[in-house]
């Protein structure tokens, strides 16, 4: 049983989150961090102008809210773009809880060093120079993530809108379908709605390169 199956028996589940449902908003009290257990979620944080800008998505196994640490208030909002449950940490509870799970803290750093690496992976992908870059790369990430999981990395669902894809990565809508388009019509990738499979895991890695 890994930490957070452990966590999961001693802190209770919130009910789920229903599809467009707020985990929680910007600039809300900061009072504790989630770790997805099934569906995913997206982070945005909204312009003056009240612009929506999605500032990236977190996957089964992944955690939310630490960008709460440093001014005790959450720097963007989150919500779910599925039906979704999480494992609620509560961050006043973190060294009682560490006496009952002795792994709990290195486990807490490694989770942090994730984000991190999560966010450098970030950077890069919006430095990309094209579009097929960036859409190879992300699909790329995902691949990997569900890997990390145990889960397949060839087979997978997005959960997340082409609206949402293309707002991540700064793209229109309509480049974001004409490079899925040109994926599949090059066989590296096949679309059956939102399900993906990776048909050609070489030539997606050499559409994220550039080369």
């Amino acid at each position: 049983m890994d930490d957070i199956d452990k966590l999961n028996r001693i802190i209770q589940r919130g009910k789920p989150l229903q599809k467009g449902e707020y985990l929680y908003r910007t600039n809300d009290v900061f009072n504790a961090v989630f770790a997805i257990r099934s569906g995913a979620v997206k982070a945005i944080s909204i312009s003056e102008k009240g612009d929506e800008q999605v500032m990236g998505f977190h996957l089964l196994g992944e955690v939310v809210g630490m960008d709460g640490l440093a001014e005790n208030i959450y720097n963007n909002s989150v919500i779910a773009l599925e039906t979704s449950s999480v494992c609620e940490i509560p961050f006043n509870r973190l060294e009682e809880l560490s006496l009952l799970i002795p792994t709990l803290q290195r486990h807490f750093l490694l989770l942090m060093s994730r984000e991190i690496k999560h966010d450098q992976q970030l950077i890069a992908l919006l430095s990309k120079g094209s579009a097929e870059m960036k859409i190879s790369t992300l699909l790329l990430n995902i691949s990997t993530s569900n890997g990390l999981r145990h889960l397949s990395t060839n087979n997978f669902t997005l959960p997340m809108s082409r609206v949402d894809i293309g707002n991540f990565l700064g793209l229109t809508i309509e480049t974001v379908s004409r490079i899925f388009t040109r994926l599949q019509k090059n066989k590296v990738i096949t679309i059956d709605n939102r399900s993906i499979s990776i048909t050609d895991t070489s030539a997606l890695r050499t559409a994220s390169s550039g080369a």
